[in-house]
């Protein structure tokens, strides 16, 4: 039985992905904030779901990783889809620091274990959400669209050291246009995807191991449009 860890799974995204592994007969661990939802979801899926409750932002990131390996007896696949992001047009410091700790933080720490991990192993694979925020600056939201260009660029170059080191590890970044989850912020929504849908297609890209993955995939158009946009015209936008 193959497994996996999903970090930040009580909803939303990570919560449909670990229902999709289990139903494929993975072993999943699954880590959150909040102890109800992950003991929730254990409930209803008790031969496949393992739980360790803790926050990113803290200082247990390590140990309690370590734990949930041992208590699955290893691992396959990590995928990181613990999220934060809220409005800051006032550039509130309390929203920007706790978006960095989550998004940059708490990803770097915790995959970068996960690397070192699979290097040791000999083989694995490293997913994780960032977003099609990750494609420029935004005025909305300057640190999660920063803090989403961050995790995307350190999983480059991660792809490249895998590849560096002729060791099979692969690499997928997510990156998700709107999906109906409440992370979706704003009123100006388009193409919306329903969480199961989204999920679907990660696993599925997951599973075909691809490098890059939009959710959905009409979004990749999107960000081929951002990224080529001049500046003259997108600070009217962004």
């Amino acid at each position: 039985m193959k497994k996996v860890i999903i970090i930040g799974a009580t909803s939303g995204i990570g919560r449909a992905l670990a229902q999709q592994y289990a139903a494929h007969n993975w072993l999943v661990g699954i880590t959150g904030r909040r102890r109800a939802l992950l003991d929730e979801l254990q409930q209803v899926l008790p031969d496949n779901i393992l739980s360790e409750c803790f926050d990113v932002r803290g200082d247990e990131n390590i140990d309690c990783i370590k734990n949930l390996i041992q208590q699955l007896g290893g691992l396959d696949l990590l995928i990181y889809n613990s999220g934060y992001g809220e409005a800051s047009e006032s550039l509130n410091w309390e929203i920007d620091k706790n978006t960095t700790l989550n998004n940059v933080n708490g990803f770097a720490e915790i995959v970068n274990f996960a690397f070192n991990y699979f290097v040791l192993e000999g083989r694995g694979h490293i997913a994780a959400t960032s977003s099609i925020a990750a494609s420029r600056g935004s005025s909305f939201a300057p640190a999660y669209s920063a803090s989403k260009a961050y995790m995307t660029n350190y999983m480059e170059g991660l792809y490249i050291k895998a590849f560096k080191l002729k060791l099979p590890i692969y690499i997928t970044d997510i990156q998700p246009g709107f999906v109906k989850t409440k992370m979706a912020k704003g009123n100006k929504q388009f193409w919306v995807a329903p969480v199961e849908k989204a999920a679907q297609q990660i696993y599925t890209g997951i599973q075909q191991k691809k490098r890059k993955l939009y959710i959905t995939k009409r979004w990749r158009l999107v960000a081929w449009l951002i990224g080529c946009m001049p500046l003259t015209i997108y600070k009217k936008l962004g």
